[in-house]
Order: structure tokens, then sequence, then C-alpha cells
């Protein structure tokens, strides 16, 4: 059982990981302000897709820290 559980978090924790990756980094942008006053042109990821992919990231990884982990007798 512990290893299905050490299994299933990393597989969550990877998942989460590239949610986070892809949100900040190759996904387009969800939001684009331009100010005209200065020209500049800003870009900001979607930050649900990203809290939700950080949330898995870490639900994933203690899962499989606590089911990896060597419990006393």
């Amino acid at each position: 059982m512990r290893i299905v559980a050490l299994i299933i978090g990393l597989a969550v924790a990877a998942w989460g990981g590239v949610i986070v990756y892809r949100a900040l980094f190759i996904e387009p942008s969800a939001t684009a302000i331009i100010n005209e006053s200065t020209g500049a042109i800003h870009q900001y990821p979607n930050m649900l897709r990203v809290t939700s992919g950080l949330i898995m990231l870490l639900c994933g990884a203690c899962a499989a820290f606590f089911a990896a982990r060597r419990k006393p007798m």
C-alpha cells in the first residue's frame, strides 16, 4: 500500500509541476495590460492554473514523502 501511495504521490507532484511550468512559461498569457502613457505591454500568467498546480505539486510531494518514510515500530 505504501508503494502505491508513493507512486501516486510522485505522479501527482509531477503533474502539478508540469501545470505550473506550462502556465508560467509556455502557454500564452491570460491577461495583457496595455499602458498608453508609456506604451508598455504587461502580460500576466493565469494565476488560477499556477495556484492549482502548486497545490498539486505540494500535496503530491507530501504524500510521497510520508509514504516513503519509515515508521518506527
